[in-house]
């Protein structure tokens, strides 16, 4: 009986890396729109997603993320959300930038902080065409 408890024990040590909350469910803003999700995902002055990673319909697209190819169906509604506005929160080494979250950021321009990349209505958009792609 203690072998199986020592197992248990190592195995949820183990684990102790998985996020907790791997998904966000409250929306940010009203629902999103697909159209101007993909407008801000490959926008320069927007979220520029594009420069990192690969989605249907993106003429030119970096390859430092990885494809979004289908994204829609390996990941829900929430989870799209909470790796739109806070990767850090799934993995905390992520290069992608925190779209939407302000708090316990420490090297941000002086006219830039307090203030999101994207508003939660932008994070909504993009979460909206990203569901989109399956």
């Amino acid at each position: 009986m203690n072998a199986r408890v020592t197992a248990v024990a190592l195995l949820l040590g183990a684990c102790s890396s998985i996020p907790a909350h791997d998904s966000l469910e409250a929306p940010l803003a009203p629902a999103g729109d697909a159209a101007r999700g993909r407008e801000v995902f490959v926008s320069r002055e927007a979220g520029h997603c594009v420069l990192c990673h690969e989605a249907p319909g993106a003429d030119a697209f970096g390859n430092v993320g990885p494809s979004l190819v289908g994204v829609g169906s390996r990941l829900s509604v929430a989870q799209l959300r909470l790796r739109v506005a806070d990767i850090t929160k799934v993995d905390p080494g992520a290069v992608m930038p925190t779209f939407n979250r302000v708090e316990g950021l420490t090297r941000v321009a002086p006219q830039y902080q307090g203030k999101p990349v994207l508003t939660g209505q932008q994070v909504e958009d993009v979460v909206a065409w990203l569901a989109t792609l399956r």
